[in-house]
């Protein structure tokens, strides 16, 4: 949510500024604005919608000036209108801001009670004004900022620009990420990597409190005590290919497409060469595990879903799972012996890293599968396993999705030798299926005239019905959520088996009802609730294999997938959820890389 960046160059910075606000699109916003330093004097440029909009402002009014602030904004306090998109100024102060100052009524009350008048709705505005009164006060612009940071409640990421500075930026983090970039007389600082990707490969991740002062030569960092330390400075690599559409039409159908590579990356970075052993990060142990409590949100707790059919299959242990927002407010109970599962994307979804802080000190090990390895949530757990899907710009997570399932089928393979359960040919079968999964995904993608015909069917509907058991109903709820995502069709998941106990109610000849069933244990059950939609007219479509085949000549629409182990259907079955999902929003000419009011990386509550 909400994408930051600042930078201290050595020509005008407007265009480095919109270069790297397009990098941000992925984390959705409604808004966007710039604001430099020239001539000692603070200009801003603010524009509603997309960043043609900002970009078309500036053709016709420029911005001149090497230092400046840019911001994406995803509109929480008031409406995304240019009056509350970002940056705000109060007197020589000018501020971008992520995240949600939870005191800001209070503060804007005493503020106000002091003469001082607001132009916006948002709890930013109030930022940029107590920070301009401590100035007042005769402050200096450090101790101006310190002093404004201390009064701040909740979690947020800001940048401070200033007038009469043209070689000083100021930044602070609390809950939500922030990152600097060392360049050649040159200093920047954003959101994430992805922003600042192009111009340097040299990171300096700020920790939790603190706040860090730019010029272009120098980065001094202050703890949450504000006494002076050292943050290490890493070196990433992203090329520059991971952020651009490569021939597809959209960020989600390329990331779709990589897949098969990327399953293959996971498989080979935690499979032995012989691949027939695992080879997941040291520290990774469930021997004394009593029980896994699994946290997550959106897509990655259907993640977890499905994967507890792994861990208590694979290693006989009971598994919890949990919506990280639900999670943190309810007081769970954890104990020693307990192993937590927090599962993020992104790595800074700010109720999966709330949940991971209550439990660390409660339980003798977190576990993190994130995608960042150096976000808060990956640095923060006790042992931290990378998803390796590389970057993921489209809002709709696909490639995550699925990386998240293979690394924890793997996990699950772990739990189950670590506890005995598992014989070596055991572990050697759940691997030589796993090892199937990139070359079963290519077969699944091949596929690609039968969705959209799918879809074709389903762009005309207000509403369509998932249905799957077993780890098919999880997975029917990510079809549900990828089509309600970029399509805006509702769109529900049930268990198969809970037809009868009230969703068969909506049956009617409108109504499309999307069956998740392959030919498992499980798949007689799955076709005879089928078959009780077809009994009251219901329109079946129908994902099935080979084996499954003599029942597609019953519906109307039929797509039939590659046979595949049981174990891993969940990965395979993912791909048509997407795909479906994304030609149905291609014929209703939605925005699917950026949906509307959705954000990739939610870092607020």
């Amino acid at each position: 949510m909400c994408g930051i960046i600042g930078v201290l160059g050595q020509n005008d910075a407007g265009p480095v500024l919109l270069g790297a606000l397009s990098r941000l699109e992925y984390r959705g916003y409604d808004s966007a604005g710039v604001g430099t330093v020239h001539d000692g004097t603070v200009n801003l440029r603010r524009a509603t919608g997309k960043l043609i909009n900002l970009q078309n402002l500036l053709d016709h009014e420029p911005l001149a000036g090497s230092v400046g602030i840019g911001h994406t904004r995803w509109a929480t306090h008031g409406a995304a209108t240019v009056e509350n998109a970002h940056p705000h100024r109060a007197g020589p102060v000018a501020v971008v801001h992520n995240g949600i100052i939870e005191n800001f009524r209070e503060l804007r009350t005493e503020l106000q009670a002091s003469g001082v008048s607001f132009s916006s709705e948002t709890d930013t505005e109030t930022i940029a004004h107590l920070a301009h009164a401590y100035v007042e006060q005769g402050h200096t612009y450090a101790e101006a900022v310190s002093a404004t940071l201390a009064r701040l409640e909740g979690a947020f990421a800001v940048v401070f620009l200033f007038e009469g500075e043209e070689n000083c930026l100021m930044a602070a983090r609390r809950g939500s990420p922030l990152v600097v970039g060392h360049g050649e007389g040159e200093m920047y600082v954003g959101s994430d990597a992805i922003a600042l990707a192009p111009l340097t490969d040299r990171l300096t991740y700020l920790d939790e409190g603190d706040l860090a002062i730019l010029t272009r030569n120098s980065l001094e960092i202050l703890d949450e005590n504000r006494h002076r330390v050292e943050r290490a400075v890493s070196r990433i690599e992203i090329e520059h290919t991971a952020i651009e559409k490569a021939g597809h039409r959209h960020f989600m159908a390329k990331e779709i497409a990589e897949q098969p590579s990327v399953a293959q990356s996971v498989l080979t970075a935690y499979l032995e060469e012989d691949k027939m052993e695992l080879a997941l990060p040291d520290g990774v142990d469930f021997s004394g595990v009593r029980r896994v409590v699994m946290v997550a949100c959106g897509t990655a707790f259907y993640a977890c879903q499905v994967a507890k059919y792994w861990f208590e299959k694979n290693a006989q242990i009971p598994v919890e799972i949990d919506i990280a927002s639900e999670f943190r407010y309810r007081n769970p109970v954890v104990n020693r012996d307990d192993m937590v599962i927090v599962v993020s994307q992104s790595g800074e979804t700010a109720d999966t890293l709330a949940a991971l802080r209550y439990v660390k000190d409660r339980v003798a090990q977190v576990l993190a599968i994130v995608n960042v390895p150096s976000s808060s949530i990956a640095r923060e757990a006790s042992v931290a396993v990378a998803t390796l899907a590389g970057p993921e710009i489209g809002v709709a997570s696909t490639k995550a999705f699925t990386a998240q399932l293979l690394v924890l089928l793997l996990l699950s393979a772990k739990a189950g030798r670590d506890r005995g359960r598992l014989t070596t040919a055991e572990l050697s079968r759940i691997i030589t299926d796993a090892a199937s999964i990139p070359g079963l995904m290519s077969q699944a993608l091949e596929r690609e005239n039968d969705y959209a015909d799918v879809a074709g069917h389903l762009t005309v509907s207000n509403d369509v019905l998932f249905l799957g058991r077993g780890p098919m109903f999880p997975v029917a709820r990510e079809a549900a959520l990828k089509l309600m995502e970029i399509s805006y069709i509702h769109a529900e998941a049930y268990a198969a088996g809970e037809l009868k106990h009230g969703p068969i109610a909506l049956i009617n000849k409108a109504l499309p009802v999307v069956v998740l069933a392959p030919h498992d244990g499980q798949f007689e059950k799955t076709i005879s609730n089928m078959q009780e939609v077809m009994a009251r007219h219901g329109q079946v479509v129908l994902l099935t294999d080979c084996s499954g085949a003599s029942f597609a000549q019953e519906v109307a629409h039929s797509v039939i997938l590659p046979r595949v182990p049981d174990l891993i259907a969940p990965l395979i079955y993912a791909i048509p959820a997407q795909m479906i999902a994304y030609h149905t929003a291609l014929r209703r000419g939605t925005d699917i890389d950026q949906p509307r009011n959705l954000a990739k990386s939610v870092t607020v509550e």
